[in-house]
């Protein structure tokens, strides 16, 4: 059965769907079979893989509400290993619709039930928010990314997530767990960095990873060109940051002996 992950933080900007692209990408091209499931209504994971969004004829809005299953969705990227769910504007509306409907926080579990043994890994890239729709990403999961910017408004961004993990765990995922914290916009030089990263490191001990990911002119341009980083520009300091945390990721998820 294929591990669920959410990559989330309701903090917009912190690299949330560049992670998640990549992580995705560097998981494929290490001969794991990756499905990332794009429920942000932006739909950036989705152009990310090059994607046009306006010629996708059903997405994760339509699996949501039931019109479609997620087999019927699913489309095969160009790229090693991975598949996707892509997502569109029409996600926005999901926010409303789904607390009239049945199951209201389960849609995204059940719909995803009948592929979970297919995949490796299911990466679900949420919006930037703590609506209906990344309850229900919470609700499916096993475990949440949480990719975090080294500023302090992070720090009470991170505060919220966490009261809403904590409800959901109550509520309706008495297993979900926090996967790790990955720092994004990573400069180690300046002082301010230091301190948020020592706060980060007591809020979430033993929880956020070495590896770090700078800012990196190629990540920024990568999206634009509908390509992760590795394929774009696989010597870039940004392909070579991503590739370690992979590697620390899989390290980190390895069947205990």
């Amino acid at each position: 059965m294929g591990k669920m992950i959410a990559v989330a933080n309701q903090k917009g900007g912190v690299g949330k769907t560049t992670t998640a692209v990549n992580l995705a990408a560097c998981l494929g091209h290490l001969k794991n079979k990756v499905l990332l499931v794009d429920i942000d209504p932006q739909g950036n994971a989705t152009s990310g893989f090059g994607i046009e969004k306006r010629r996708v004829s059903a997405t994760s809005y339509e699996m949501l509400i039931g019109e479609v299953t997620a087999e019927q969705v699913i489309l095969h990227t160009e790229f090693a290993g991975v598949d996707i769910i892509p997502s569109s504007i029409a996600m926005a509306g999901a926010e409303v619709e789904l607390v009239e409907l049945e199951n209201r926080v389960e849609r995204l579990r059940l719909a995803l039930a009948p592929v979970r043994d297919k995949y490796d890994y299911i990466l679900v890239d949420c919006p930037p928010s703590l609506g209906m729709i990344t309850l229900n990403a919470f609700t499916a999961v096993d475990t949440v990314l949480i990719p975090t910017q080294c500023e302090y408004y992070a720090l009470e961004g991170l505060s919220q997530l966490m009261a809403t993990i904590r409800q959901v765990k109550r509520k309706y995922n008495p297993d979900i767990q926090i996967e790790g914290v990955l720092l994004t916009m990573y400069n180690g030089r300046l002082n301010l960095t230091n301190q948020v990263v020592a706060e980060i490191k007591k809020f979430f001990p033993d929880k956020v990873y070495r590896a770090t990911i700078p800012r990196n002119v190629r990540l920024s341009e990568a999206p634009s060109f509908g390509e992760p980083v590795i394929y774009y520009d696989k010597g870039s300091v940004g392909a070579h940051a991503y590739a370690e945390f992979t590697r620390e990721f899989l390290k980190a998820n390895r069947p205990k002996k």
